[in-house]
């Protein structure tokens, strides 16, 4: 936070229990790690060309997450709250369509591999 910032908007991810009406048992998150810290960073830095905002966060785990654990953080400092959610939105949907980062879902009847986006 800074002494300009009037707002933070943060986004938390969970793993939720269903995906396309089945029961999720955990997901498994991978990714090319140096390409990955990249792509957020390089989407750390439009967000800062496009709104003005003060400070960017933007954290995604790998490896074995269950049921409403948190995979991604993302929080935005502005002067004013119409910055802070319009760059946080961009932020998660930036990620999830550009930064080299798969999913494999597991339910109870087997596992797919999917991108990191709906």
């Amino acid at each position: 936070m800074s002494p300009e910032s009037g707002g933070i908007d943060v986004f938390i991810g969970t793993v939720r229990n269903a995906t396309k009406g089945k029961n999720v048992i955990r997901l498994e998150f991978e990714a090319y790690e140096p390409m990955a810290i990249a792509e957020m960073e390089k989407i750390a830095n439009q967000a800062f060309e496009k709104w003005p905002v003060q400070k960017v966060l933007i954290h995604h785990r790998t490896g074995v997450l269950d049921v409403g654990e948190v995979p991604v953080v993302i929080a935005v400092s502005a002067a004013h709250r119409a910055a802070a959610f319009d760059a946080c939105r961009y932020i998660i949907d930036t990620l999830k369509q550009t930064v080299p980062i798969w999913k494999k879902e597991i339910f109870e009847d087997g596992e797919v591999w999917v991108a990191a986006h709906p």
